[in-house]
């Protein structure tokens, strides 16, 4: 069943409505198992693409958010309690549809109980169950149109799906990215069992740690798909020549990007046939790792093939790249393609345009210049004459039309240049990009001196934790820095001592350093009581104890057991007393 996943063909899903109801005009996205009743009327047009529409009608803008949370909560129970979901799958799935519980809410009153009234609905009619596990796993509305199966409403009906849904929850991948690899790589979800734990070893039997190959597997999900990638393969062994650790691939992607291998390997045998020597290869990619991890090394082809059209030969460029190494950097192959599209703009001939690269490629790759049109304004000027004037002198190009050195991020070191260096060489470390945008957002974001904010981070790497999953997880939650060496310790310690929790579980919730030991203390030893008692199953998620709120813990983890409530005010005396 679950090996024709990649088959499968849009319908739209069997909906039944009672007739003495009045609907919303954009039919809900559930089907629902068919009960013989006079009242009930069969509506073939309703699908899941209409459900998308419900999210804008009048009937959703007026759905409270207390309405929404009742929903949210019954949803869970109806999962748990009547779907005998695990309750991470159940918490997991009520708590990240909103899409489905926003039509789910649709077929109710939302003025009256809605707890009451959709515990009713859901006692007579199930729901298709892969629309909120689908959006749980992060995909939208208008990509479950494709995804649902056509004549299932059960997960458990198909448990291949399931099993490998399980093998990367395990294995640590985040759920809200597996959206993504279901619709890059759906293969991945139809193995036999035991075949997707096999191949996600292949990849740490190339020398990759595990959270490398989490990460990796989120942003390259086909590389699951078939055997090990024999480009991947050859692109870590080639990068491992030049001085770049395995693991430190990790750093360098993102999920949002889309990496073709072969055309990385193709770059680096390119770069090694101009002359580069490892050395260089090794410097280069160092300091400008989106030279080949952002877009698969792709500024390289098109810088060439720009230098090759001004005429110039394949020796006269690889002499250029290796005259002036550092010109693949992006920062200079943005400005020297900048240039190239100014020289264009005023008309001059390729001729003179590949004389000024020839001998001026370094100043125009270290030069951001203005637009010709504000260069012809300020010496007020036509565009013909301002291309005389750079025929005639270019180094004179480069001084009226170079751009003020003064920029935003001046600003901020102009209040304590030393503090400002300090924490910008921090983080240039942790992987932002020098004067960008994410660098002057994060520049307000952490708190400290850069030496405190190094040992802050120093923190997590002498705990365990590997150096990139530890600056990947302050890039993802900068707050973490924000609290003193001796709290980080005395939260990592705590876990791992008293809890028994790995240090890897902050990976995928890392807001548990963040929150207070009170909070911390409370949940954890009332969730160890229950444990003990066998009230509780063992190791739940970080986030499942903490994240909840107030109340639905004392539900969940107080109230389940005779003796709790009694148990829980008396840990909380005992916190205070201290």
């Amino acid at each position: 069943m679950i090996a024709q996943l990649d088959e499968f063909v849009v319908l739209s899903p069997v909906v039944y409505e009672k007739s003495n109801v009045a609907q919303n005009p954009s039919s809900v996205s559930l089907s629902v198992r068919y009960f013989r009743s006079s009242r009930l009327v069969f509506k073939p047009k309703a699908s899941l693409a209409e459900s998308i529409q419900s999210s804008s009608s009048g009937l959703a803008s007026r759905i409270s958010r207390a309405a929404k949370t009742e929903a949210q909560v019954v949803l869970f129970d109806y999962l748990h309690s009547t779907r005998n979901f695990s309750f991470v799958d159940a918490e997991h799935m009520s708590k990240n549809s909103p899409h489905f519980l926003q039509n789910l809410l649709s077929k109710i009153d939302p003025e009256k109980d809605v707890a009451k009234s959709l515990n009713k609905f859901l006692r007579y009619n199930p729901i298709n169950e892969f629309e909120p596990f689908f959006e749980s796993l992060g995909l939208s509305p208008s990509e479950l149109v494709s995804l649902v199966p056509q004549r299932l409403m059960f997960l458990r009906d198909d448990s291949v799906m399931l099993d490998n849904f399980h093998v990367l929850c395990d294995y640590g991948i985040p759920r809200s990215k597996m959206g993504k690899m279901y619709k890059e790589a759906r293969e991945i979800f139809g193995y036999d069992y035991g075949v997707l734990a096999l191949k996600l070893q292949a990849y740490e039997n190339l020398g990759l740690s595990k959270p490398t190959v989490i990460k990796l597997v989120n942003c390259c999900p086909s590389l699951l798909v078939g055997g090990v990638d024999a480009e991947f393969a050859g692109v870590l062994e080639r990068i491992k020549v030049v001085g770049i650790k395995n693991d430190e691939i990790g750093g360098y992607l993102s999920g949002k990007g889309m990496y073709d291998w072969g055309r990385m390997l193709g770059t680096l045998n390119f770069l090694d046939r101009v002359g580069y020597t490892e050395e260089q290869l090794g410097n280069l990619f160092k300091t400008n790792p989106a030279l080949l991890f952002q877009g698969s090394g792709k500024t390289v082809y098109v810088l060439f093939g720009r230098l090759i059209k001004l005429g110039l030969r394949m020796d006269d460029v690889y002499s250029l790249f290796m005259q002036n190494p550092h010109i693949l950097s992006v920062k200079c192959t943005k400005n020297l393609c900048k240039a190239l599209d100014f020289l264009f703009d005023i008309a001059m001939g390729i001729e003179d345009i590949a004389h000024i690269v020839s001998t001026h490629m370094e100043l125009m790759g270290s030069c951001s210049l203005k637009g010709p049109k504000t260069v012809c304004r300020e010496l007020n000027v036509k565009k013909d004459e301002l291309c005389q004037i750079i025929k005639e002198d270019p180094l004179k190009w480069f001084s009226v039309a170079s751009k003020s050195e003064v920029q935003s991020s001046g600003q901020v070191a102009s209040k304590d240049p030393s503090k400002y260096l300090e924490k910008t060489a921090f983080l240039l470390r942790l992987g932002y990009l020098e004067n960008s945008d994410e660098m002057l957002k994060a520049l307000k974001q952490f708190r400290g001196r850069g030496d405190q904010l190094q040992e802050r981070l120093d923190c997590l790497v002498n705990a365990g934790l590997d150096c990139n999953v530890a600056k990947n997880l302050i890039r993802h939650a900068p707050m973490v820095l924000n609290q003193s060496k001796d709290v980080i310790e005395k939260k990592i310690d705590y876990l791992k001592n008293c809890l028994g929790y790995p240090l890897e579980s902050v990976v995928s919730f890392p807001a548990y350093l963040c929150y207070d030991m009170e909070r911390i203390n409370h949940r954890f030893s009332m969730y160890v009581w229950l444990r003990e008692r066998g009230a509780a199953k063992t190791m739940l998620s970080l986030s499942t104890i903490l994240a909840c709120s107030d109340a639905r813990f004392v539900k969940y983890f107080v109230e389940v057991h005779p003796e709790g409530p009694t148990k829980w005010e008396c840990l909380k005396k005992s916190w205070h007393s201290i």
